[in-house]
């Protein structure tokens, strides 16, 4: 007799025992096969952080870069036309003073993206590839793979070029295919900071909050850049009285100033939006002086 047919043989007499009854009081659950070996013991996935681009050195204390850390979706914390953002915990079991919650940013593939948009934010970047330029200009189904890795791509080598600079942005902690995982600006229980635009500071605050915002258009026009979609509703307000500080989020399409044929124009309505806002709040403010300062500052590297 063969092996197989051995085998089969025995597994019929093993049958026929659990038909018949006499293997009743078998307790078969034992036997039950874990059809995910691999999950973790807690949350819904391991830690994403091996095999992503990480974040700059020095990293603050709070990012955990633990392989034996685990990930839980906690929800959306907003919705837009080329990304959602999403609350990620990532915390390692049996450790209570190492879990933070994190804000993940899932960039939408280019068959879900409105590219009618991107043309102008796009002038003046370069890919190396002759290709793949004329593939983005003419929007092929290959250009706009690349006009969505360009946009995610931008937007985390943007955050750790500022982080470095030391403006006011989310710590970009690591970069994957299609999602990028960032600082959380809001309370530790998932309380998001509010944007700008759903706040009303007190007067004696406006003065501060200028300031700070000014510092940072400064900044970034130094480095000959503009945030290119820059408005209250792209700015934070984290923390209360002399504690708040403005903190600017959604940097894909920032545009280089002198490159971009229309960076001046970006930079302008940059200014015109932020200037509206404190004067509308009552901290009027010249919009003329300050375009100007910012000008200067990002012409000042020619």
């Amino acid at each position: 007799m063969s092996f197989n047919a051995f085998h089969e043989d025995e597994y019929e007499v093993f049958d026929a025992r659990l038909t018949d009854g006499r293997f009743a009081d078998l307790d078969l659950e034992s036997f039950a096969i874990d059809t995910q070996p691999d999950a973790p013991p807690e949350g819904e996935r391991w830690s994403s952080w091996d095999g992503a681009t990480h974040g700059p050195k020095p990293r603050p204390d709070w990012v955990i870069t633990d392989l034996g850390a685990v990930e839980t979706d906690l929800g959306v914390l907003k919705t837009g036309k080329e990304a959602d953002v999403h609350l990620v915990r990532r915390w390692v079991p049996g450790s209570a003073d190492r879990d933070v919650i994190m804000a993940g940013k899932r960039y939408r593939s280019s068959k879900n993206r409105l590219f009618h948009r991107d043309s102008g934010y796009l002038e003046g970047r370069r890919v190396r590839k002759s290709r793949e330029t004329r593939a983005i200009r003419t929007r092929t189904s290959f250009g706009k793979e690349l006009i969505s890795g360009l946009w995610a791509f931008a937007e985390f080598e943007t955050l750790v070029r500022l982080w470095h600079e030391g403006l006011p942005v989310p710590y970009p902690v690591q970069m994957s295919d299609d999602e990028m995982l960032m600082e959380f600006i809001g309370s530790p229980d998932g309380q998001a900071a509010p944007r700008l635009a759903q706040t009303r500071p007190a007067p004696d605050l406006l003065p501060l909050l200028f300031e700070q915002l000014r510092d940072a258009m400064l900044r970034l026009a130094e480095l000959g850049w503009a945030h290119g979609d820059l408005s209250p509703y792209n700015v934070l307000l984290d923390g209360e009285g002399d504690d708040a500080r403005l903190v600017i989020i959604d940097w894909p399409q920032v545009v280089d100033v002198i490159g971009n044929p229309h960076g001046p124009e970006f930079l302008e309505r940059d200014t015109r939006n932020m200037c509206d806002w404190f004067t509308r709040r009552g901290y009027a403010v010249d919009e003329g002086l300050l375009f100007g300062d910012l000008i200067a500052a990002a012409t000042s590297r020619w």
